[in-house]
Parts: C-alpha cells; sequence; structure tokens
C-alpha cells in the first residue's frame, strides 16, 4: 500500500508534473523516469529510492511504502535526499528522518 506524507517533498524538474505523476502511480499506471524517495524499509536505513514502477510490482502493493519525495530522474533523486538529510542535521543535530518528516 502506498501512502503519501503530508508535506510532499519535490523535485524542481518534477513540480509541475507533481499532480499527475500522484495520479498515476495512485491508478498503478506506468511512469517513465519518476523516482520516489521514502522511508527506508529497513530500520538501518534512513531512506530508500525506487523507481515509480518498480512499485507496481506485487510485493510493493503488500507492503505500506510512505513516499515523502518525488523526483525527476534518478539524480535529482539522490540530489533531493542529499538536501533533505542536510535540512534534518542542520535544523536537529541528528538523522531521525521519520520524526522529522512526519
Amino acid at each position: 500500500m502506498i501512502l503519501w506524507n503530508s508535506r510532499l517533498i519535490v523535485g524542481d524538474k518534477m513540480n509541475t508534473k507533481k499532480d499527475k505523476v500522484i495520479a498515476s502511480i495512485n491508478k498503478k499506471e506506468a511512469t517513465f523516469g519518476v523516482y520516489c524517495i521514502a522511508f527506508a524499509s529497513h530500520p538501518s536505513n534512513l531512506f530508500d529510492i525506487y523507481e515509480a514502477n518498480e512499485l507496481l510490482f506485487p510485493h510493493y502493493q503488500r507492503s505500506e511504502i510512505k513516499i515523502i519525495g518525488l523526483a525527476s530522474g534518478k539524480q535529482e533523486a539522490v540530489d533531493l535526499v542529499h538536501d533533505m538529510l542536510m535540512e534534518v542535521y542542520h535544523k536537529t543535530g541528528e538523522f531521525n528522518v521519520r520524526t522529522y518528516f512526519t
């Protein structure tokens, strides 16, 4: 099950098509060049980056994935994660992303 964070962080290239992309992901339609940033599935990690079409596989449909960011392209996703981590650290002095972004 895909959940959306109320404070969705969106990359600059994704900003104009955000609503259309969210609708496509919710309808389980294929999207191209879209990357989702979610809270990590493993407790020792901070984030997971998924290519949006990966979420169409049954395994992900049975898992609870909370998306907190959207990016256009892998590099923008990596840059967005970097910016998010720096924001959390500068404001809290820690890397507790789950607490900060919920």
